[in-house]
């Protein structure tokens, strides 16, 4: 099963506790010490921003996929980093980021030093609402998508996820796979929380891997067979065909789906059931165009049913999808009104465009 971190930082003494999170997340990903090194770097100048300039917040670190779907890279996992708080946020983002600038006490590093030795990075930040940042570290020689494959598709994935209550497991996951020219997308959330809910929802990734190449609906069956002897999970599944431009979706449970094109959200609909314990005999697969402007969230029920997409997902779809999703779920939330469950969002988004993801 794997592990995520969940730290909150509100005083300095959690910023060791964030460095070591992100030692053990590297060695979990079995990269080598210069990059070990960074995450702890990345991990340390991120904590350290909360502090001076939000007043604390939280860190989350977890073992994602590269960004852009690809051939060969099942088996690549890469350190995600993400600081989130609800401060008031960055006035000038172009000096944050500029090398060399720094706050008071820290490293010295800065946000601009952090973005150079990630492997990706993405910064938002809207005054009143707060900041999220997020690093990945990965081995720097690893390309994923090279070789004899096909060219890299026009989308890209990110999401976050969190464990309730600062726990070691989280009962949700998500992971995205291509074969071919589609992509598929899943998001499962196992029943209850902790170790079970996290074996339930490993089998589901586990599953989807071995048969990425069916419709979701077929899918689910799939899934509902792997899944008997665990919990059972809700199950969001999402294909995307990038050559005919369209979108094929199928869900069981209580796991949420919105798509965007242009400004409008409109929600895909599960069916009530549980995969692994009662599947509905008839699976309805929404079929739904995909444009250069969809957007696509799954998430699981630690997220309210009625949250607001708010202004990240309207009016900046050039953001990484991880920060995207790292912004829901801080608009979603707050120390006042914390998640009262696991919770994960993942996002399917178009590809920057003329550059790589």
């Amino acid at each position: 099963m794997p592990r995520v971190w969940e730290v909150p930082v509100h005083d300095s003494t959690r910023v060791r506790d964030v460095r070591v999170a992100a030692r053990d997340a590297a060695g979990r990903a079995r990269l080598p010490e210069d990059r070990l090194a960074a995450a702890e770097l990345v991990a340390t100048e991120l904590a350290t921003n909360l502090l001076k300039h939000a007043g604390g917040g939280r860190v989350l670190l977890d073992l994602v996929g590269p960004p852009a779907p690809a051939y060969g890279d099942d088996d690549l996992r890469l350190v995600q980093i993400v600081a989130v708080d609800h401060g008031p946020g960055i006035a000038d983002m172009e000096t944050a980021l500029r090398d060399g600038f720094s706050t008071r006490d820290s490293l010295g590093a800065g946000l601009g030093t952090c973005r150079r030795t990630s492997d990706g990075f993405g910064l938002h930040s809207v005054p009143g609402r707060g900041t999220v940042a997020m690093a990945r570290i990965g081995h720097r020689s690893a390309r994923p998508g090279s070789g004899p494959y096909p060219p890299p598709v026009p989308v890209r994935v990110g999401g976050v996820n969190v464990p309730l209550a600062g726990g070691e497991f989280s009962g949700d996951a998500w992971t995205c796979v291509r074969t071919a020219d589609r992509v598929t997308l899943m998001l499962a959330d196992g029943l209850g929380h902790g170790p079970q809910a996290a074996r339930a929802s490993s089998a589901a990734v586990h599953a989807l891997h071995e048969a990425a190449h069916l419709p979701p609906a077929e899918l689910l069956r799939r899934l509902h067979a792997a899944l008997r002897d665990t919990r059972g999970a809700a199950v969001a599944v999402a294909q995307l065909d990038v050559t005919a431009g369209q979108l094929y979706f199928a869900g069981v449970g209580n796991a949420g789906a919105r798509l965007r094109r242009g400004d409008d959200w409109h929600g895909l609909i599960s069916r009530p059931g549980i995969v692994g314990a009662h599947l509905p005999g008839h699976l309805h697969q929404h079929q739904e165009p995909w444009t250069p402007d969809s957007l696509l969230v799954l998430h699981s029920d630690g997220l309210p049913s009625r949250w607001n997409p708010g202004p990240t997902t309207g009016g900046m779809p050039l953001l990484d999808p991880a920060v995207i999703a790292a912004s829901i779920l801080r608009d979603a939330s707050s120390s006042a009104r914390p998640v009262r469950d696991d919770t994960a969002v993942a996002v399917l988004s178009p590809s920057l465009p003329d550059r790589s993801s």
